[in-house]
């Protein structure tokens, strides 16, 4: 079995922020050679996300919408775990969003259903982050 391991590394500029990584796995997906397997992509920072959706702009709007009426950055107050930081709805966001996806590969291309992608999710950027994308398979 052949394993093939790649940190990419994200500039974020905005505190929240959707990222569409399918070209950035793809792209990994090719250069391992894999044919059959599996690609985990897992997020490495607590305060963010890895997940698979539709790329559609509306859904990444409604994303939004619900995640800041779950878990709203403000007050910061609001939350005991804002002591030296004010991320504590970060934290929550990227717990319901979750932390990786594990994708199946077939005949060397990942294997999604109509519209699936793969996103990170940001939750508290405005500094790099990365994405750990281990691919494991014959």
């Amino acid at each position: 079995m052949k394993s093939h391991r790649k940190e990419v590394w994200f500039d974020v500029p905005n505190r929240r922020e959707l990222i569409n990584i399918t070209p950035v796995v793809e792209e990994e997906l090719e250069k391992s050679g894999i044919k059959e397997g599996l690609c985990l992509v897992n997020s490495m920072h607590i305060t963010s996300s890895v997940f698979i959706n539709d790329d559609e702009p509306g859904l990444h709007k409604d994303f939004e919408e619900w995640l800041e009426k779950l878990a709203p950055e403000k007050p910061y107050s609001r939350y005991r775990h804002n002591t030296a930081e004010d991320n504590g709805d970060a934290h929550l966001k990227r717990t319901v969003m979750g932390r990786e996806v594990v994708v199946a590969v077939t005949g060397g291309k990942l294997d999604f259903g109509p519209w699936e992608q793969i996103f990170y999710g940001e939750f508290d950027g405005k500094r790099r982050k990365r994405v750990l994308i281990k691919i494991i398979g014959e």
